[in-house]
């Protein structure tokens, strides 16, 4: 359910996104998903779709079309994969979108043209093996030698991590300044100390490529610094925003899927002499889920329209993450009761999507943390 007051081009790029999910992703998600293996060859097509530059300025080869597009293009590809979902919104949203707020104009002018295109794949790193929701507590260290940073550490999680070309990164001048010490960086994987380590196995989007990156002295220049000195813990906040916004569209899609998965198989099967879907039980489970998939998809389309006017959307977009995961596990859940013993096999792309949405809940940061967001904004504007 689009609606009709998206802009014309917005609704043109939904519909080349809803053709793209039909003919190129579904018929490949669970090969990825049982193989484990990167949709490298999707990802060259939404490269040439334009999809890689949705966020990136026209001037540079980019659409330019911000984060409303971003989130309608996102619950398509979701829908059809959401593997390669999330490779296109951590490019997009964790990516490309610091670059955009917080870059130089050189930063723009030297990265863009290839993150637009295409050629360059992109990646954030903040979380390390033992500090995921604290971001205030990295142990990533840098230090300034002459005209060049000098960074160490590990981090964990990285999603595109072994394809990216392009990092944006995060490591502090002195651990005992917490928040107040951290700085940003975009990396390039050719800088010397850069190196891959181990590929994660995941419960879910397993198509995704997860892993740790290592810094073994690794030497940046100075003027790949984003942003100003001790700005990074602002930079990583913002950008998390935009990706819980993601990852609402991710899980919208992942909702979508659930809900046609319902209605497909009781429209198809039979008990006790009539369709599943004339059921009094399975027709109210499939109206509620499609009132609460519109609700989670205007909830979001909200904190993009609000990213894009310059709002502040912080409590907006945790609140479009944590009720969209929600749905989405829910989705799962119902659409599992309604499709039985057809559901739970691994011929079934319902098991799939069982596992994709347990993970929405998880990254971008959790549901726990999500409502300590929430509470948080609702505090503020009450005065």
């Amino acid at each position: 359910m689009l609606g009709t007051s998206l802009p014309q081009k917005i609704i043109e790029l939904h519909q080349t996104a809803r053709d793209f999910a039909d003919e190129v992703l579904i018929p490949a998600a669970d090969l990825h998903d049982r193989e484990e293996s990167f949709p490298a060859d999707n990802v060259e097509r939404l490269a040439k779709l334009g999809f890689m530059g949705i966020l990136a300025p026209s001037q540079y080869g980019g659409l330019d079309l911000g984060n409303l597009a971003l989130t309608v293009v996102l619950e398509e590809i979701n829908r059809g994969c959401a593997s390669t979902g999330v490779t296109l919104s951590v490019h997009n949203s964790l990516l490309s979108s610091p670059i955009l707020h917080f870059g130089s104009q050189e930063q723009h002018a030297r990265y863009f043209p290839r993150l637009a295109s295409g050629e360059a794949l992109g990646a954030y790193a903040i979380t390390e093996p033992d500090h995921g929701s604290d971001a205030a507590a990295i142990e990533t260290t840098c230090r300034r030698e002459g005209d060049e940073w000098v960074l160490n550490g590990t981090k964990a999680w990285i999603t595109n991590g072994s394809y990216a070309d392009i990092i944006v990164t995060f490591a502090t001048m002195d651990p005992s300044l917490r928040s107040r010490g951290i700085s940003a960086f975009v990396i390039e994987k050719s800088m010397p100390g850069f190196s891959v380590g181990k590929k994660e196995k995941k419960l879910g989007i397993r198509g995704s490529d997860t892993v740790q990156l290592i810094f073994d002295e690794m030497r940046v220049p100075a003027q790949n610094l984003l942003g100003e000195e001790g700005q990074g813990f602002k930079i990583a906040m913002h950008t998390l925003d935009g990706g819980r916004i993601g990852i609402a569209s991710q899980a919208i899609g992942i909702a979508q899927a659930c809900l046609d998965e319902m209605v497909d198989f009781s429209e198809t099967h039979e008990m006790f002499g009539r369709k599943l879907a004339d059921n009094q039980l399975v027709s109210h489970k499939i109206a509620e889920l499609a009132t609460r998939l519109d609700a989670a998809r205007l909830l979001t389309r909200r904190a993009a329209i609000m990213k894009d006017a310059g709002l502040s959307h912080s409590g907006e977009a945790s609140m479009a993450k944590l009720n969209a995961s929600e749905v989405a596990n829910d989705a799962a859940r119902m659409a599992l009761e309604v499709l039985g013993g057809a559901g739970i096999g691994r011929q079934s792309s319902v098991e799939r999507l069982f596992r994709d949405a347990k993970i929405t809940e998880i990254y971008e940061g959790t549901s726990q943390i999500q409502s300590l967001v929430i509470s948080r904004h609702v505090r503020s504007v009450r005065g």
